[in-house]
Order: structure tokens, then sequence, then C-alpha cells
């Protein structure tokens, strides 16, 4: 899998993902234009968004609707040490009608989350620069 990313001026940075385009930017106090989300932005909400993807998934199987389901995620940073993620979580909120026998499954399927998964057991990253042309 390849994803190529490309500088777009200023401060803006677009990631190309198939068929998409994920443009990110920074704040104007960190000298962006604030035009897209800042690409930690964008990492942090794809925790909530593989998890709420789980919760489609768990509801689906099970002829649930999913109406009135919200996924609602915080984050606590390291007050010394900022940026630091310290904890996420995440609560699936549901409406009176949602089974209560499945209230805590549905918590253990949005856990199963890929995103959290991979950042539970991190990748080894490897960086480098290729002169071209």
């Amino acid at each position: 899998m390849e994803f190529k990313v490309s500088l777009s001026g200023n401060k803006r940075v677009d990631a190309h993902v198939g068929q998409f385009v994920i443009k990110t930017d920074q704040s104007v106090d960190a000298g962006g234009d604030a035009s897209a989300p800042e690409p930690f932005a964008l990492f942090l909400a794809s925790i909530g968004a593989c998890a709420g993807v789980y919760v489609v998934y768990f509801c689906q199987a099970r002829d649930i609707p999913t109406e009135g389901i919200e996924v609602i995620q915080r984050m606590d940073f390291d007050p010394e040490s900022s940026p630091r993620l310290q904890k996420v979580t995440i609560e699936i909120r549901v409406p009176p009608t949602f089974p209560e026998k499945y209230l805590q499954a549905v918590a253990r399927a949005a856990s199963n989350c890929a995103v959290k998964k991979t950042i539970l057991n991190p990748p080894e990253f490897d960086v480098n620069t290729v002169v071209v042309g």
C-alpha cells in the first residue's frame, strides 16, 4: 500500500489516498491558513471514526438501527509534555430503544478498532530521503 503526500503551499499538506485527497493545514498561530484540519487532529479523529465503524458493523449484524447513536471521543494530554496524548475516552451514546443486552457488547466491538490496535502495537518506522530526477 502506498500514499502520496504533496506539499500544497504555505503549511498545507495533502495526502492522496486512492481516489481521495485529504487536505491538512496548520492553525494561523502555527503559520498556516487554517484551511483544513491539522494532521494530528485527523490522526485523533481516525480513532473515533474507526470505533464508529465498528459500532455500525455491530448494529448492522443485529439489525439494530443506528439512528441516534453517537460516538463521543475525549482526549487528555500530559500537561508536562503537551501535546503527548495521555488518554483517549470513547463514549458510545445510544437512544433508550437500544437493546440493553448489547450495551457492553457494543463497547467491546468499538474497542476492537484497528486504529486503536495499531496504536497499542505500533509499527516500525523507516524515514529516508531519496534524490529523484
